[in-house]
């Protein structure tokens, strides 16, 4: 925990809060198609990216600006979500560093790994100029950012713990990822599946089920590579006895109703399912984040129709 943090208690933090309140961890997970993993062995800032420094002084001009903007830049243009990503425990500061890039649209799930041997060097990787090499075991990245959280870091590492001591050359710490209050939050990919609250005694069972195909119901937020409404669209479908598969529910049209309600379409073994949301803001008196303010408001789902269309 960070020093600037000297009057955190977990009892009372956002994520404790969030579990007494039995906040709905359904369709929270943000936008998260692609993601850059990149490898650091540095501190982190609470702004992750600011971290990145070029090599030489004179490698960015001013007009290109600060090395983290361009990074930044770049991943907002392509649609990719940057984060920084170290081993579990004690970190070899002389060792090589990697870079990773993720693609989680259906279909198209895959990761590609190459060396980072300076921080300029992502902006190669972004430019499609150096390709990796193809890797088809998943990623398990677990939220330890206490700078940006206590929460994080206070819930985190001991899902990474756990993780890391059954699947060591998987599991990675990353960044800031969102949803604070749901610390532990934890990202299996390529599938982008967000789960929050993770006790460390169930991490491993999240893998284990990854690799069976499935995903874990009550700890799933959404996938990134969905809007909201389709996460809930597929929460929903599971909870009616619709299959947990990875690959099943996808969806196949999202039509509006009106404001904050939708049709979605949603693939089945059986033919296709109709499921009819709509979306709420409900105000609490909570903070969402430890550095956040009360009230705040927070988005709930709500179901209208389920049916075989």
């Amino acid at each position: 925990m960070d020093r600037d943090d000297v009057r955190y208690r977990p009892e009372t933090g956002c994520a404790a809060q969030a579990d007494l309140r039995h906040d709905a961890l359904t369709a929270t997970a943000p936008p998260a198609g692609r993601w850059l993993l990149i490898e650091s062995h540095s501190p982190w800032p609470r702004q992750a990216l600011t971290s990145l420094q070029p090599s030489s002084p004179l490698q960015h001009s001013s007009a290109e600006g600060d090395l983290s903007g361009a990074v930044a830049r770049r991943c907002r243009e392509l649609g990719i979500r940057p984060v920084l990503v170290r081993r579990y425990g004690r970190v070899d500061r002389t060792g090589s560093r990697r870079w990773g890039l993720v693609d989680c649209w259906p279909g198209r799930e895959g990761a590609r790994w190459g060396d980072l041997p300076t921080d300029e060097h992502l902006l190669e990787v972004l430019a499609g100029n150096d390709p990796g090499q193809v890797s088809n075991e998943p990623v398990y990245l677990v939220c330890t950012h206490g700078r940006h959280d206590a929460c994080c870091a206070v819930r985190g590492r001991p899902v990474a713990a756990a993780l890391a001591t059954a699947y060591p050359e998987r599991t990675w710490e990353c960044s800031h990822i969102g949803g604070d209050r749901f610390a532990a939050n934890v990202v299996v990919l390529p599938h982008s599946l967000f789960y929050g609250h993770v006790p460390s005694a169930r991490a491993v069972e999240l893998a284990k089920r990854y690799d069976e195909g499935v995903v874990v119901p009550d700890l799933l937020r959404g996938s990134g590579a969905f809007n909201p409404p389709v996460q809930a669209a597929q929460h929903f479908a599971r909870a009616a006895g619709h299959s947990p598969a990875v690959d099943h529910l996808l969806p196949q049209s999202l039509e509006v109703l009106g404001e904050n309600r939708w049709r979605i379409l949603l693939a089945s073994t059986h033919g296709p399912i109709a499921v009819e949301v709509s979306a709420h803001l409900d105000t609490v008196e909570a903070r969402l984040t430890c550095a956040g303010s009360s009230p705040a408001q927070v988005r709930r789902f709500e179901l209208h129709s389920l049916t075989f269309a």
